[in-house]
């Protein structure tokens, strides 16, 4: 029997090896990724990282022809379509590791009576792309915790206030 647990054991640890390497080898690649997006006729070019930051903005010769709030909007609407761009190619890169995941049984399959953690996590709203002093970047949202109040700062290692 004890020979069998060791051949769990490293069974397990093998699998979690080629686990860690899979999720360093997306993270690495993930590093790499970059997009690019013209607009104005491809008078504008942008490059944004992985992250969705500029790394580059190009203009090409005649771009004077253009005003300055069309220069404006231009690069606005090109750097929000890179980084969609990259966002999507991340997204399928982890692909794998979320069919993956999928996969497995949830706690709650495994532990009787235990809630599923998953079904409980809020769903974060969508991200606005939306510019300053839009109508729909108003304070008022719904943040979901109703009317609960900030009671100042509590303690890292304590479920006390301060």
């Amino acid at each position: 029997m004890n020979e069998r647990l060791r051949a769990d054991a490293a069974m397990m640890l093998e699998a979690m090896t080629e686990q860690m390497q899979g999720v360093a080898r997306i993270q690495r690649d993930r590093a790499r990724l970059m997009a690019t997006v013209t607009a104005c006729d491809k008078r504008i070019a942008v490059t944004v990282n992985a992250d969705g930051i500029v790394i580059e903005t190009r203009f090409a010769d005649d771009i004077g022809d253009l005003s300055y709030s069309e220069i404006a909007e231009a690069i606005t609407e090109a750097v929000q379509g890179a980084a969609k761009k990259v966002s999507e190619q991340g997204r399928l890169l982890m692909e794998p590791l979320r069919e993956h995941k999928a996969r497995l049984p949830h706690l709650s399959e495994l532990i009787e009576g235990m809630p599923d953690i998953t079904s409980m996590m809020p769903v974060p709203p969508v991200v606005s792309t939306a510019p300053p002093n839009s109508p729909e970047r108003r304070d008022d949202a719904d943040t979901g915790f109703g009317a609960a109040q900030r009671r100042g700062r509590r303690s890292l290692v304590s479920d006390l206030d301060e």
